[in-house]
């Protein structure tokens, strides 16, 4: 990894008690622009080639989501949590719309021809006209009784569907036209519930859901906290798999590598071609970092959790640096705890943040670390990428992008 640029974002002096800077950058690629959400209450356009300011727009509360820019109507929609739904003009930020949920609205949302769909976190989902914030269709689940983790699911547009799960441990489709509901929900936490523990009180389904087409036909992949992954038929809900070990996940991410010929350069040349490959990826706060087979379940690796002392000696292991430069993280140790945060696919590996350790650069094949970097404040926010480019926040409101280049093969 290699650090192009650093640059001071968050205006601390406007932060509300926020410790650290969640969501995710969303990418205008063909405008040069990146649009960043902060704990100081703003969302920023800037420009990508340096980080510099080209508007703010602020709300009443922080804005901790993921943006979705309309490329065709040059607008941004991005929610806060305050309890809106914005749209904004991407040119200079002037506002389109606003729409109020009542509860704050976080996660990114999904554009079925004229119509934006989006969630907040009181297990609603709404469906509006993108051009002018009115309302297409309402859908809501009482959300549950007690304890739960921090966060919630996003809606998922696949097959005409809109997938999205619960936080009392149901996940479910929608029409997407409609609204209608495509399934009955599917309760993720049944089991856990009756063989009790510890996890079993947390029925929250947080993952926004993962759809792929393989052998196993049209299938959804959603996570619940108590209840382990599951694979679901995208048509009817039915349970094609499960994995009850992998509990406490909170983001779920597929990584696809496309059939391909051998390099020239590496020692497989002029070999047969190389068949396409999937791994699913999870990343949980109490069982660590899993790949899965996206067709099974069986587990093909996974990296616990480390102890506390475990962790703080590898943590400890660190390249010498020049000042100013972010310290290098040892290759070869497995992410480290603290939290961790969705896995991005990028230059045939995968971004995961920490909140206490940095940033890594893993291997989807085994889960082990390539590279990483720590500039001292850790990362709660995943990371946005488009080509060898990602872009992240840190915990401490400092943007940094990033160049991975892909892996030199071996001689």
């Amino acid at each position: 990894m290699r650090v192009l640029y650093t640059r001071p974002l968050t205006a601390v002096s406007r932060k509300i008690g926020e410790d650290y800077e969640r969501g995710r950058i969303e990418i205008d690629a063909r405008g040069g622009r990146v649009f960043v959400g902060s704990a100081d209450r703003g969302l920023y356009a800037l420009r990508a080639g340096d980080g510099s300011t080209l508007w703010r727009f602020e709300t009443m509360g922080v804005v901790q989501g993921e943006p979705y820019y309309d490329a065709e109507l040059d607008a941004l929609y991005f929610g806060s949590h305050d309890g809106a739904l914005y749209a904004v003009k991407a040119q200079n930020g002037a506002l389109l719309w606003r729409m109020m949920t009542g509860a704050e609205v976080a996660r990114r949302p999904v554009l079925s021809g004229d119509t934006l769909i989006f969630a907040n976190a009181a297990d609603q989902v709404f469906a509006v006209d993108r051009k002018s914030g009115q309302s297409r269709w309402r859908a809501q689940r009482t959300p549950a009784a007690g304890m739960e983790i921090a966060g919630y699911s996003g809606p998922t547009l696949a097959f005409g569907k809109v997938y999205i799960g619960f936080s009392d441990g149901h996940v479910t489709a929608y029409d997407a036209k409609s609204g209608l509901e495509q399934w009955t929900p599917q309760d993720l936490a049944a089991d856990s519930e009756r063989s009790g523990g510890e996890t079993a009180k947390y029925l929250d389904v947080d993952t926004t859901p993962v759809t792929d087409v393989n052998a196993a036909g049209k299938v959804v992949y959603v996570a619940s906290y108590a209840g382990g992954i599951f694979a679901l038929d995208a048509q009817t809900g039915a349970r094609i798999w499960s994995n009850d070990r992998a509990t406490g996940v909170i983001d779920l991410t597929m990584f696809r590598e496309a059939a391909h010929t051998p390099s020239p350069d590496g020692p497989y040349a002029g070999g047969p071609t190389v068949p396409e490959r999937k791994v699913l990826l999870a990343t949980s706060s109490t069982t660590g970092f899993w790949g899965l087979d996206p067709v099974t379940g069986r587990s093909l690796w996974q990296h616990p959790v480390p102890d506390g002392a475990k962790t703080r000696g590898e943590a400890s292991q660190s390249a010498a640096k020049a000042p100013g430069e972010p310290r290098r993280s040892m290759a070869g140790s497995p992410p480290p705890d603290g939290g961790m945060t969705l896995p991005v696919p990028i230059a045939g590996a995968v971004l995961i943040g920490t909140s206490r350790y940095g940033l890594f650069l893993v291997s989807p094949k085994n889960g082990r670390v390539i590279d990483g970097l720590d500039i001292g404040s850790g990362f709660a926010q995943s990371a946005a990428t488009y080509g060898n480019r990602a872009f992240i926040l840190s915990n401490a409101g400092t943007l940094l992008a990033l160049a991975v280049d892909p892996p030199a093969p071996p001689l």
